[in-house]
């Protein structure tokens, strides 16, 4: 069975799915984009906000779970552009113990939801 993770500190879904969804002992987090929950902008002026944004709407998703990051065990993160990749990864990296930080892949890709420059997703391990 499965149960459905929802947090007002999070963007709404702007598709047909969840924010989080827990099946077994596992939770799978949606990609998510830097879509402030508070106003609904959207962040796209530079990378390092960007993806600040985005690391902040896992977070809350994780807390509503009462995860951390140190939970996570994979992560896959999507970017418009390679030449991100530094930012992105400088980011991403402060908000994790390198000692325990998940798996993870790193691709890019022809295009985003709302033209993004970055999209990340994460399974998390209950």
């Amino acid at each position: 069975m499965k149960r459905i993770i929802k947090t007002d500190n999070a963007p709404k879904p702007i598709g047909p799915y969840n924010q989080a969804v827990v099946a077994g002992n596992f939770m799978f987090i949606s990609g998510q984009i830097a879509l402030n929950p508070k106003n609904g902008e959207l962040i796209t002026h530079n990378i390092i906000d960007e993806t600040t944004q985005v690391m902040e709407n896992l977070k809350s998703i994780l807390n509503e779970a009462s995860l951390t990051f140190e939970d996570v065990v994979k992560t896959t993160i999507f970017l418009s552009s390679m030449n991100d990749f530094n930012d992105v990864n400088k980011i991403y990296g402060s908000y994790l113990n390198k000692e325990t930080a998940p798996a993870r892949e790193t691709v890019e890709v022809s295009g985003l939801p709302a033209g993004v420059n970055v999209e990340i997703s994460m399974i998390v391990m209950l």
